[in-house]
């Protein structure tokens, strides 16, 4: 009985992580050196490689849901400068 229930655990852990390891994620596959205005943009999210996805960079939201990839901050400066733009429009409307 007790081998039973060990092998059913062991079964569902297994379970468990293959299921776990087949979460999609959305990853930038390139990013584009086009300067992008900052009044069209929402939000950004930073995407490090080696933790799910391939590639550093930078996914900006524009104001029609796009996501649109650009570099890594750490390898731009103009990209820090957007990020900063967006952190102080999010800072004044809370």
């Amino acid at each position: 009985m007790t081998s039973n229930a060990a092998a059913l655990l062991l079964l569902a852990l297994i379970c468990f992580q293959f299921a776990a390891a087949q979460v999609p994620v959305d990853c930038c596959l390139s990013v584009s050196e086009k300067r992008l205005p900052y009044k069209n943009l929402l939000s950004y999210t930073i995407q490090e490689a080696g933790k799910g996805c391939d590639i550093s960079a930078t996914v900006f939201l524009n104001r029609h849901q796009m996501k649109l990839c650009v570099a890594h901050p750490d390898d731009n400066q103009w990209v820090r400068w957007l990020i900063k733009v967006l952190d102080k429009k999010k800072d004044a409307h809370s």
